[in-house]
C-alpha cells in the first residue's frame, strides 16, 4: 500500500476512560495490518493542555486523517473511516454525518484548522439531494467562517458550483455565500445575480451586496 494512501491518526485518552482501551487495541492492530501509517498516543492525565490544543470533548478522542471522532467506535468503525480518509467522497461523508448528529461546533472548529475542509460543504451545498439540517448545517457554518475572511479563497469555487447552478435554490445559497466572503471580488456576480430571474435570488444577490458595501465603509 502507497504511503500516500496510508492516513496517520492521533489518540487522546484518559485514566478511567471505559473506551479508551477498546480504540487503543483496534487502532494498534490497524497500525500491525499497514492500514494506519503511524498512532501517536496522548495520556491526558500526563498531557492535559493537548485536550484544549486539538478541541477535544472528551476522551477518547481519535483524529483519522482529516476526520476527528469523540467516543466509543468499534474496530469496524474505525475501519471504515481509514479506508474514507483515501477517498475524496470521505471528507463529504464525514461532515454531512457530523453536521446530521448535530456537530456544528466541532465542523466549525475543524474548518478554521484545516482549510481543505472547506471545499466539501460547497459540494454538498450544491447536491440537492443533500439533506435539509445539513444544508442548514453549511450556511452556519460559513457564517462562522465569513466575518474572520476564511471564506475569500472559496470565491471561485463558490461562484462555479453554486452561484451558476440551473437550480434557483442553489444560486440562492450561492448568493448568501457570496455575501458572507465580505470580499468585492464577489460584487461583478452578485450584480448579475441581482437580475437573476427567481424572486428569492434576486433579494438575497441585493442583501449581499448591500453587506459586502457596509463593510467596505
Amino acid at each position: 500500500m502507497s504511503d500516500v494512501t496510508v492516513p496517520d491518526a492521533e489518540l487522546l485518552i484518559a485514566p478511567g476512560c471505559p473506551h479508551c482501551p477498546a480504540v487503543l487495541a483496534a487502532l494498534s492492530d490497524l497500525v500491525k495490518r499497514g492500514q494506519i501509517g503511524a498512532l501517536n498516543i496522548i495520556n491526558l492525565a500526563a498531557h492535559p493542555a493537548a485536550a484544549a490544543d486539538r478541541g477535544a470533548r472528551g476522551a477518547p478522542w481519535i483524529r483519522i486523517g482529516p476526520f476527528e471522532l469523540v467516543g466509543a467506535h468499534s474496530p469496524k468503525e474505525l475501519e471504515t473511516w481509514v479506508s474514507r480518509a483515501a477517498s475524496p467522497s470521505g471528507r463529504l461523508t464525514y461532515l454531512s454525518e457530523q453536521l446530521s448528529a448535530g456537530e456544528l461546533d466541532a465542523v466549525i472548529a475543524l474548518c478554521r484548522r484545516d482549510p481543505a475542509m472547506r471545499q466539501p460543504l460547497i459540494d454538498l451545498a450544491a447536491d440537492l439531494e443533500t439533506p435539509f439540517a445539513v444544508r442548514i448545517g453549511v450556511g452556519a457554518v460559513f457564517e462562522e467562517l465569513g466575518p474572520d475572511g476564511l471564506l475569500t479563497d472559496l470565491i471561485d469555487a463558490i461562484t462555479e458550483h453554486l452561484a451558476k447552478h440551473p437550480e434557483a435554490q442553489v444560486r440562492a445559497d450561492g448568493a448568501h455565500f457570496l455575501g458572507l466572503t465580505g470580499s468585492p471580488i464577489a460584487l461583478p456576480l452578485l450584480q448579475q445575480l441581482r437580475d437573476d430571474g427567481n424572486a428569492e435570488v434576486r433579494e438575497i444577490a441585493a442583501e449581499s451586496i448591500e453587506m459586502i458595501a457596509s463593510l467596505s465603509n
